[in-house]
């Protein structure tokens, strides 16, 4: 997929429609730097969805807001009697609870404890923007096919805005879908692709362990809270490590861990949450079976009651292949082949998932590192920014798709 940098090097191809105007460019670094100031937690998007929705409407399309009141969907190009199915452009606009903590930059959140740490602000804006060039080309009928764009609400709530986008209908018509990412270990200018699964299953955990608790002097006699959570906090991971497969990557990890008040106290209940996260399809269905039993064997050596909320969030996001060729032959259109590396698996979760098991879809890695920088940033700090050029690369590859989707149907 990938070619090396010394065979090809930046151009454009200038057969294809559809490049980002100046003025265009400059407005939509405006729009996003909006966005990174204006924070929205997931199904709370409304000043998020008011202005797509305004942005698109004075441009002569119309945009439909989701039954969940964020969130929408827009259709642009007219269907007629043409009955082919639509390519999707998906980008997600909610934010994280978190503070921004970047400092010298006149865009940082407004909001406290909000922050935009996760990109989505930049894959709100790439899909804005293509759907803004898409139109024009629509206008000139230099669009072969409808393409209809979803702004979904609420990714980062599991199990994500995807099921109340897809029940809103967000998917009737369509036959494709793609998406991107940010990824700050990818440079500006550059995506990253892969062939099957490119992120990971994740499920979130809820644990409450209970017992009679007693003073520290008599342990025998009481049910020892402490021991028993600090067992399962460290043995249950273990245990499920060695119940399935290694290639799978099924691995519990704990996030907090709450139990007592005094020193000389044996408590009479714990808590613990986290999530569980997998590689492999097959064993994120076998998880919450696999973690059920873990935690039950665990705390009953300890004769400790178990409560568990096994919440299910997303499945893992299996890239299918045409679909991924799709992309690398628009980001070439575009940029050339040196543009395209290839990514590896994470860990991470994205609701994106969902869309993939009605239609076939791909997500790319959208490159926001400046080349040279040094710094490190990452997905959900306080301090995580990207490279506005991300904004050009992104509505360069969702029109280039587009425009050449109609070669995939």
């Amino acid at each position: 997929m990938i070619c090396p940098e010394s065979e090809a090097g930046p151009s454009q191809d200038e057969s294809l429609p559809g490049a980002l105007p100046d003025a265009l460019r400059a407005e939509l670094i405006a729009f996003r730097r909006d966005l990174h100031m204006h924070p929205e937690l997931g199904n709370q998007e409304f000043r998020t969805t008011a202005a797509i929705k305004a942005r698109l409407e004075q441009a002569g399309l119309a945009p439909k807001v989701l039954a969940s009141g964020t969130g929408l969907m827009c259709d642009v190009g007219a269907r007629g009697e043409d009955t082919r199915p639509m390519l999707a452009l998906r980008a997600d606009i909610d934010a994280l609870p978190i503070p921004d903590t970047k400092s010298g930059v006149p865009y940082r959140s407004t909001v406290p404890d909000r922050a935009h740490a996760c990109g989505h602000d930049i894959h709100t804006t790439t899909v804005l923007g293509a759907g803004l060039v898409l139109a024009e080309l629509d206008r000139r009928g230099l669009l072969p096919n409808p393409v209809r764009l979803i702004f979904q609400p609420a990714e980062e709530v599991l199990p994500g805005g995807a099921p109340d986008a897809i029940e809103s209908g967000a998917l009737e018509g369509v036959g494709r879908i793609i998406g991107v990412h940010c990824d700050p270990k990818v440079d500006v200018g550059r995506i990253g692709l892969r062939v099957g699964a490119i992120t990971s299953a994740c499920d979130r955990l809820e644990l409450s362990l209970d017992g009679p608790g007693g003073h520290t002097a008599r342990p025998h006699l009481t049910t020892d809270l402490v021991t028993a959570a600090a067992k399962v906090a460290t043995e249950v991971p273990a245990l499920l490590a060695r119940r399935v497969d290694a290639r799978a990557g099924l691995a519990l990890t704990w996030g907090r861990l709450e139990t007592g008040h005094a020193c000389n106290v044996i408590p009479q209940h714990a808590e613990l949450s986290g999530t569980v996260r997998c590689l492999d399809l097959k064993a994120w269905r076998e998880a919450p079976d696999l973690v059920h039993a873990a935690i039950d064997e665990v705390a009953g050596m300890h004769r400790a009651k178990t409560v568990i909320n096994y919440v299910r969030g997303v499945p893992p996001v299996v890239n299918e292949a045409a679909t991924t060729d799709l992309l690398a032959g628009a980001m070439a259109a575009r940029r050339g082949p040196y543009a395209i590396e290839d990514t590896e698996q994470s860990l991470g979760g994205e609701d994106f998932s969902w869309y993939l098991e009605h239609v076939p879809g791909a997500m790319a890695r959208l490159g926001v590192r400046t080349p040279g920088d040094t710094r490190g940033l990452d997905l959900h700090r306080g301090n995580f920014d990207a490279d506005e050029e991300a904004i050009t690369v992104g509505v360069e590859l969702f029109t280039a798709s587009a425009l050449l989707h109609v070669n995939h149907l």
